[in-house]
């Protein structure tokens, strides 16, 4: 890598850290108040745990040699990752480990409020090494088996949005629905923060993932927009039409909407597709969470109508939208229509193995004395922020705010 290539994936890698805050304060933000210290701590919290376990063996697991469906060890504590960039290995590792911290805080979302905070540590370490590192080294390892099929996942559409959106599920379903949901959001300004965030933070995701500072980079920056903007108007629109109001915090989650499900397809569509992918995440993401409330398990911030669902999106337009004069690839519309199928697979086995190894995971937990998936009736009714971490979000003479 040249210098300029060096400087782009360490100011990328950075972008992508920054997006775990935002999310952070996305969710924080449709959290009641007595919640809001606990919600953020999710997020920080993957930070710390997701760093460490990436370094000492979830990089080996996800890159590594190995098989088709898992690395090795060969890699552990980073062992023969040199740093002197000659092949940008150690950036690489860097990069990529900022996709991992973001991808179980995403999780987060579905159990808000209610999920014990001692049991979601332990649930990190697990999740990444027996879900995330598996399912990353399928899809972008050299040797993975979606990779070698040709599925395409330019920044993560699969390894993260589908993987945390049916995880998601099986959280809500297990941990069971909040006593007393709040009936509105907590901080309207946080939320619209944390996706402003979100969406800067998403420049380096997409743009980032060519690994090089060059016109791919350039078009994926410039389609994250468009559908980011896209989305958010359609879902506006819908919003306005439907309820009579524009709603802020609908028009923020279309935003990051809209990113989620461009993520995929960012290094192979141009603008016309980003903007076709926009319109169809605004209408199928807001459908979704319509359709939520009626399906019977509590997904508190709706991670699977917007990760989920944006990420299936998102990968199978790929397999439409995708043109040989961006990324080297056609897909339906330039004539490929096999493209479809591969995408198809890669969306059925990520939510398959997600879903089933995050359920167990999940399972497991809830069994072992000294853990268990939900707090207590009181500490629930007190607030997370108290039970969990003896301090508030706001204090104002000596009262809750």
């Amino acid at each position: 890598m040249d210098t300029g290539d060096v400087a782009w994936m360490l100011t990328a890698s950075a972008l992508v850290l920054l997006m775990t805050p935002g999310l952070a304060f996305f969710y924080a933000g449709m959290a009641r108040g007595k919640n809001v210290v606990n919600t953020l701590m999710f997020s920080f919290m993957a930070m710390c745990v997701v760093s460490v376990v990436w370094v000492l063996w979830g990089y080996s697991l996800a890159f590594s040699g190995g098989n088709a469906f898992i690395g090795d060890l060969s890699n552990v504590g980073l062992r023969g990752i040199g740093t002197d960039n000659q092949d940008g290995a150690m950036i690489f590792v860097i990069f990529q480990m900022m996709f991992a911290i973001i991808t179980p805080a995403l999780i987060t979302g579905a159990m808000v409020e209610r999920f014990k905070f001692t049991t979601y540590l332990v649930f990190l370490v697990l999740w990444i090494t027996f879900v995330y590192a598996p399912i990353c080294h399928w899809v972008w390892a050299g040797n993975g088996w979606l990779f070698n099929m040709g599925a395409l996942d330019f920044a993560g559409g699969t390894v993260v949005h589908i993987n945390a959106g049916i995880a998601a599920v099986a959280a809500a379903t297990l941990v069971g629905k909040r006593r007393n949901p709040g009936a509105e959001p907590g901080n309207v300004p946080y939320v619209i923060l944390g996706a402003a965030l979100l969406w800067f933070g998403w420049f380096g995701f997409n743009a980032g993932s060519g690994l090089a500072a060059n016109g791919l980079a350039v078009n994926a920056f410039l389609v994250t927009n468009t559908a980011a903007a896209t989305a958010g108007l359609v879902w506006g629109i819908i919003s306005l039409v439907h309820r009579g109001r524009m709603s802020a915090i609908g028009v923020a989650t279309g935003a990051v909407a809209g990113l989620v499900a461009i993520t995929p397809a960012s290094g192979y569509v141009g603008v016309m597709g980003a903007l076709a992918i926009g319109v169809g995440t605004g209408i199928l993401c807001y459908g979704a969470i319509l359709l939520r409330p009626k399906l019977g398990f509590d997904d508190a911030l709706d991670v699977f109508a917007v990760h989920g669902i944006g990420g299936i999106w998102g990968a199978l337009a790929t397999g439409i939208f995708a043109t040989v004069a961006i990324g080297g690839t056609a897909g339906l519309i330039d004539g490929n229509a096999g493209q479809m199928g591969i995408q198809a697979i890669a969306v059925g086995a990520t939510l398959a193995y997600s879903g089933i190894v995050s359920f167990i995971i999940l399972k497991v937990l809830s069994v072992i004395p000294g853990l268990g998936l939900r707090v207590s009736v009181k500490d629930e009714d007190q607030g997370m922020d108290v039970a969990a971490h003896g301090e508030r979000a706001q204090v104002r003479d000596g009262a809750d705010v």
